[in-house]
């Protein structure tokens, strides 16, 4: 029986589980990094942890004869990334990468790409002092420096210190309304947004509604894939190949 392995963490993973489950003739795995304390519920079986680098998830693969490896993480989850992409090569299964596509600005966008949060943090003093941060709650570091500033920080789990010193915390989880982001925007006084390029609808609607109010959102870009390892931007595209791979 086909074994596919999906490492998970987003919308597009839990569909792909969805749909590879419903397949009497599949099986299939879904990894968790154990960041998130209630994840949501899954199909199939889930593995939670770490691999242990690539090698360590190339002894997984061989030993629970996986024959397809998809990354399904978060475009910004790195590290995971380069160790799947190793750990295919290694063991000779074949790979995809799952990445939803960017977002595209639109006219009255006011958008200042930068390729790091460090580099996000050294733009906002030009741009505003109430800050809405979405970039989740790793790497708030880069912007403790800043004590002119106050953060209005949002996350699905605690942020990681160190923090700003003028930091409030929102602990929330998408999907997000336009009117409710315009609303929170409006509430907060936020001057200036800053947030990933992650892609996808469920946490779109503060872009809607920072341009609705004429406010500047720092964009940092997505990192690129690992090379060698295919990318498709939907669940279909997935089930295709893996059907052309007999996975």
């Amino acid at each position: 029986m086909p074994h596919v392995l999906v490492l998970g963490g987003t919308t597009e993973a839990r569909r792909l589980a969805a749909a590879l489950a419903a397949r009497p003739d599949t099986r299939v795995t879904t990894s968790l990094a154990g960041r998130v304390t209630r994840p949501a519920a899954l199909e199939g079986d889930v593995r939670i942890g770490g691999f242990g680098g690539p090698d360590g998830l190339a002894r997984w693969l061989r030993e629970h004869a996986v024959t397809a490896l998809v990354d399904a993480t978060h475009p910004f989850a790195t590290a995971i990334s380069a160790n799947a992409a190793r750990a295919a090569r290694a063991t000779g299964v074949p790979a995809l990468a799952l990445r939803r596509p960017g977002w595209r600005r639109v006219p009255g966008d006011d958008w200042h790409d930068v390729a790091s949060l460090a580099d996000a943090a050294a733009a906002l003093p030009a741009l505003g002092r109430r800050v809405f941060l979405t970039t989740g709650r790793l790497g708030l570091a880069a912007f403790a420096p800043y004590d002119a500033l106050h953060f209005l920080v949002r996350s699905v789990e605690p942020p990681e210190p160190p923090l700003p010193r003028d930091v409030r915390i929102l602990l929330d989880r998408g999907p997000y309304t336009v009117d409710g982001e315009t609303a929170l925007l409006r509430e907060h006084r936020v001057d200036v947004l800053v947030t990933k390029d992650s892609g996808g609808a469920a946490t779109a609607a503060k872009l809607t509604a920072a341009r609705a109010l004429a406010l500047p959102v720092v964009v940092v870009r997505r990192p690129e894939p690992p090379s060698g390892v295919p990318v498709v931007a939907d669940v279909a595209a997935v089930l295709a190949r893996l059907g052309e791979a007999g996975a």
